[in-house]
């Protein structure tokens, strides 16, 4: 048996999956709260990308679901990365941001924690990607 199908892999996995959703989650909260139309979108942007990680983390994914696994992952890093950096050159600075960015650097890692679970290595993940496009042979990661 490999380590990718020990029970323990599958609950770790879970566990990852789990934490990355709530975190994401509170930062969409977070945004909710302050109003106006750009953190509300920002918060909507939030959610879905929460609903893409935890649909992937499904226990028996469709295989179109499961070939695509990484454009969540990708896809929520990518919004966090622009989220805090819109929030270092725009502002305002106060306490409740800070709070955010911490999270949202949390899921960072997090995220990356995952890449390195799933795939093995970044490379892995970009392997993985080229391997979805039409035409392409599939390649699982490992």
């Amino acid at each position: 048996m490999s380590l990718g199908t020990r029970p323990t892999s599958r609950l770790a996995g879970l566990a990852l999956s789990a934490a990355i959703v709530e975190l994401t989650l509170t930062t969409a909260y977070i945004h909710l709260t302050l109003g106006g139309l750009l953190f509300t979108l920002n918060a909507v942007g939030y959610v879905a990308l929460a609903v893409a990680i935890a649909v992937g983390a499904a226990a028996h994914p469709h295989p179109i679901i499961d070939r695509f696994s990484w454009l969540p992952r990708v896809g929520l890093a990518g919004f966090t990365l622009v989220t805090i950096a819109a929030y270092l050159v725009i502002g305002p600075y106060f306490s409740l941001g800070w709070v955010a960015k911490g999270i949202e650097v949390a899921i960072l890692t997090l995220l990356a924690a995952d890449v390195m679970r799933v795939y093995g290595s970044p490379m892995g993940l970009i392997r993985a990607a080229v391997a979805s496009r039409p035409g392409s042979s599939r390649m699982r990661p490992i």
